[in-house]
């Protein structure tokens, strides 16, 4: 299993705006880290320092997040070599199904609003499936 402890996260990745709490955003961010495979079961994260300075926020704000992610189970802590992705591949695959499926209803809510159907939406999806699989 590859370490990700010496990769460089790069600093454009983080995208923080101020209509919503910055500490979910950075969660949010870290779980689509999580379940894209950037960090791996088990990895070690950086610090909470290192990745505060990196997003440029508040270190408290970024240990909120680490603490609201080890409260639902994604990170854990050893005392004296700091934190850890969960090595709980069924967590790490439920999550990735929720984000996907909150996806989706975001997208069929913007196609109802703008006035397509479920069956003129699903043609849709069929035909750019098409399209990306040509």
């Amino acid at each position: 299993m590859e370490s990700t402890q010496n990769k460089k996260p790069t600093a454009d990745k983080w995208h923080l705006t101020s209509d919503r709490p910055v500490f979910i955003q950075i969660m949010e961010k870290l779980k689509l880290d999580i379940v894209t495979g950037k960090y791996l079961p088990g990895d070690k994260l950086p610090s909470v320092r290192d990745l505060a300075n990196e997003a440029s926020v508040n270190p408290n704000t970024m240990q909120r997040a680490f603490s609201e992610l080890e409260r639902e189970g994604l990170v854990y802590t050893q005392r004296t070599n700091g934190r850890f992705i969960t090595e709980d591949t069924d967590l790490i695959d439920l999550l990735k199904q929720k984000m996907a499926f909150d996806s989706i209803s975001q997208f069929l809510k913007s196609m109802q609003q703008l006035g397509f159907s479920g069956e003129e939406t699903l043609q849709m999806l069929r035909e750019a499936l098409k399209e990306e699989t040509a």
